[in-house]
């Protein structure tokens, strides 16, 4: 566990360097929402390196967010500081093109943004994809209500789409956060 301890501070560094504490973002700054997300991905007990992806999830920027803190020629110094496993899962991440992908994820069909290019990828990346949406869009939720009463209902649609993908407690938490009665 130290050395995940020091990944995780190492990439909270790297953020603050980068100035992921200075942006806005619903809820506060970058930093504190990348820092909910981690959170809630340790307590769904997401494996290590989904963790730090969760923490690090916004470096290159998203189709929702597109203010990156690195480009993606800089993939080896994110690499340097999460590891090669957790920096694959943040430039997947990135690399959604959401409208193209949300409704074929479990086919799989993901449209890369960056490439353009459509493919299959590996089943746990797409489990590990769903449960990175799920933590970052449930924090946004939680955080404005706004944002649950305009997105709440679209979201717990793609998210239910996406459950033979999450884990229970992604699950639960999703139904708890945007199910309305």
């Amino acid at each position: 566990m130290p050395v995940q301890a020091t990944s995780t501070d190492d990439a909270r560094a790297l953020l603050r360097r980068l100035g992921a504490d200075r942006t806005p973002h619903p809820g506060g700054t970058l930093l504190a929402h990348l820092e909910r997300v981690r959170i809630q991905l340790a307590l769904w007990e997401a494996r290590p390196a989904l963790r730090l992806a969760g923490l690090c999830h916004a470096f290159y920027g998203t189709d929702g967010f597109p203010a990156g803190l690195l480009p993606l020629d800089r993939r080896t110094e994110l690499a340097s500081v999460i590891g090669p496993d957790a920096e694959a899962i943040v430039r997947f991440y990135a690399s959604c093109d959401r409208r193209a992908t949300y409704p074929h994820l479990l086919e799989p069909l993901f449209r890369d943004r960056f490439t353009g290019r459509t493919y299959a990828p590996d089943p746990l990346l797409c489990r590990d994809f769903a449960e990175l949406t799920a933590a970052n869009e449930l924090d946004l939720a939680r955080r404005d209500p706004v944002f649950r009463e305009c997105w709440g209902p679209e979201l717990l649609a793609l998210l239910t789409r996406f459950r033979p993908l999450l884990s229970q407690p992604a699950w639960r938490d999703s139904l708890a956060v945007l199910h309305t009665s």
